[in-house]
């Protein structure tokens, strides 16, 4: 499982011209599922996820979690985070879970989130997604559970 996170000033997901999840201050996630990966797996991506500490503190040191600036999540599934580009130019994806399991875990993930933040948007699992966001920082930090497990 792969986490790309965003810290952001606000950002958006547009599905056919609507807005359908939009936030400000905050986090853009685009989760990458593998075959492999379970709940198990999940709750160590999104503990660590909401541990982070990646906002300024008055002094300007990054040492304020996502709940200590009461900021937002907006949660967009990305299967391309499993390109496998090691072979020619066309890139597989033979490596990302099989749709049907990773909605189900794209979906816990969500509700794992929801338990612990306020507010939490999504995009649509499987959906063409146009995505706006002023990334703030830039900060962006990658979180693969291969490195944390």
């Amino acid at each position: 499982m792969k986490f790309v996170i965003q810290r952001v000033t606000h950002a958006k997901v547009e599905v056919e011209q609507k807005i359908i999840g939009s936030i400000q201050n905050g986090y853009l996630v685009l989760i990458g599922i593998a075959e492999d990966d379970n709940e198990e797996i999940a709750d160590k991506l999104v503990k660590k996820l909401l541990g982070l500490r990646i906002f300024a503190d008055k002094n300007g040191k990054t040492n304020l979690s996502l709940k200590d600036v009461n900021g937002s999540l907006l949660l967009v599934s990305q299967f391309t985070l499993y390109a496998d580009c090691r072979k020619g130019n066309r890139p597989s994806f033979v490596n990302a879970g099989n749709p049907e399991k990773a909605n189900e875990l794209y979906e816990y993930i969500i509700g794992k989130c929801r338990d612990e933040v306020p507010d939490v948007q999504t995009g649509s699992f499987g959906a063409d997604m146009k995505i706006t966001l002023l990334n703030d920082g830039p900060f962006t930090i990658i979180l693969d559970s291969k490195d944390l497990m």
